[in-house]
């Protein structure tokens, strides 16, 4: 390998994270309408799972497929007709991003600009690359697709995983009540601390009763639920006449049932369709700057891994469901 290489996180296989490997491919150049990054730290989603699985909406092409939604790094050169960025912005990544053919798990990437982020100079690489993914499913979910308004109660499943933390944070800066949900009791005293006004532990609480209890009887305005499954039914029932549930994700991978306490509102909600039209993109890319730059917005870090060398130990990480947070790794 020279200097002049770029270690790249690659995979020709689907499945666990033992089909990723590290090659050293030339570096990559920024063409017309182009950024190249300097990466300094990458975040892991859900969706780098599913993608490497075989199981995201998207497949990957081999051999050699690419992974990586989120990194976080500085401008080393910029394309021609690129007139947003110059070489030194801090910038972090998400929107957009091709993951197969310009997955950011590498030392270096070149994406197009509508897929980079201008990051505030108080926020540091580790933070900015836990930031896109579960800020922007959080902020479409509850904000574009629930319709959360300040005053409003919103019950948050999966609450401790990332995109829970996520919203438990939005609710807070738009002025609503966050009410969080999870399985056991001992992640609630870290809910609490990130912001939640009450948490609701499955195993041993009834969470609707909780939810109404909490609500004085009314309900919650909005459910926000990552799991799906029979369950979706169950949990809508916390919602107030004329509420609204989001279903972003789905935790339960059996049949989903309908709700039947009508009037509901029940929406599906899918990051894609948000980050898929320019006017999205800067709504999203609008509200995680400021609240980044503001600090009412701060990515929960679980673990933090140092070398891509590590990416498969910080996958299975990610994927033994310990975590209370990010999974990070550093370049």
């Amino acid at each position: 390998m020279t200097k002049f290489s770029t270690r790249t996180v690659l995979f020709d296989q689907t499945g666990g994270p033992e089909v990723l490997r590290i090659e050293a491919l030339e570096p990559p150049v920024a063409g017309r309408g182009e950024v190249l990054i300097r990466v300094e730290a990458v975040g892991l989603s859900r969706a780098d799972v599913l993608f490497r699985s075989g199981m995201f909406y998207e497949q990957p092409t081999f051999p050699g497929s690419r992974l990586g939604l989120e990194a976080a790094g500085v401008v080393e050169a910029v394309g021609e007709d690129v007139t947003e960025f110059a070489v030194g912005d801090p910038v972090f990544t998400g929107p957009g991003i091709q993951i197969s053919a310009q997955g950011v798990f590498a030392d270096r990437v070149a994406l197009p600009v509508a897929a980079v982020i201008a990051r505030p100079d108080t926020v540091d690489a580790t933070t900015a690359a836990a930031a896109w993914f579960n800020y922007s499913t959080a902020y479409g979910g509850l904000l574009e697709s629930g319709g959360l308004r300040s005053g409003d109660h919103v019950l948050i499943t999966a609450a401790s995983g990332g995109v829970g933390s996520a919203a438990i944070q939005i609710a807070r800066r738009t002025g609503a009540v966050p009410i969080a949900v999870t399985r056991t009791e001992d992640k609630r005293r870290l809910l609490l601390e990130a912001g939640a006004a009450e948490v609701i532990v499955s195993e041993t609480q009834d969470v609707v009763e909780e939810a109404r209890r909490i609500t004085g009887g009314k309900g919650v305005e909005l459910v926000f639920d990552a799991v799906g499954g029979p369950g979706l039914a169950d949990v809508a029932k916390a919602a107030a006449l004329g509420g609204t549930v989001v279903a972003y994700g789905f935790l339960d991978t059996r049949p989903m049932l309908m709700p039947v306490n009508w009037p509901l509102t029940v929406r599906g909600h899918a990051n894609t369709v948000l980050n898929s039209t320019p006017e999205g993109r800067r709504r999203v890319n609008r509200f995680l700057a400021a609240g980044l730059g503001d600090g009412s917005l701060r990515p929960v870090i679980s673990k933090v891994f140092k070398g891509l060398d590590r990416i498969q130990d910080a996958f299975r990480e990610l994927e033994s469901n310990t975590a209370s947070g990010k999974i990070v790794v550093t370049l």
